[in-house]
C-alpha cells in the first residue's frame, strides 16, 4: 500500500486553517461529531469556499480524496 500523497496537516493548510497537529486535533474535538446524514462538506462549520473545496476533492476523486475521507471518519 502506498503512503498517502497528502497529510491531514496539508489538507488543513489547503483549507486555509492552521495545519499544526495540535490545531487539527483541536478542530476535530471542537467540531465533532457531525450529525448522521450530513455530508462532510455540508457541515455548518465550513466556510463556503472550504465546503466547495472539500466537495471537489471528493467528487473528482482527487489525490486529496483519501485524506478527506480520513477527516470525515475523525469527525464522526
Amino acid at each position: 500500500m502506498e503512503a498517502p500523497i497528502h497529510t491531514m496537516e496539508l489538507l488543513f493548510q489547503q483549507l486555509g486553517l492552521d495545519g499544526t497537529s495540535q490545531a487539527v486535533a483541536h478542530f476535530i474535538d471542537k467540531n465533532s461529531p457531525i450529525a448522521q446524514g450530513v455530508k462532510l462538506h455540508e457541515a455548518a462549520f465550513w466556510t463556503e469556499s472550504q465546503s466547495l473545496c472539500l466537495a471537489e476533492m471528493i467528487d473528482e476523486d482527487a489525490d486529496w480524496a483519501e485524506i478527506v475521507d480520513q477527516l470525515n471518519v475523525l469527525l464522526r
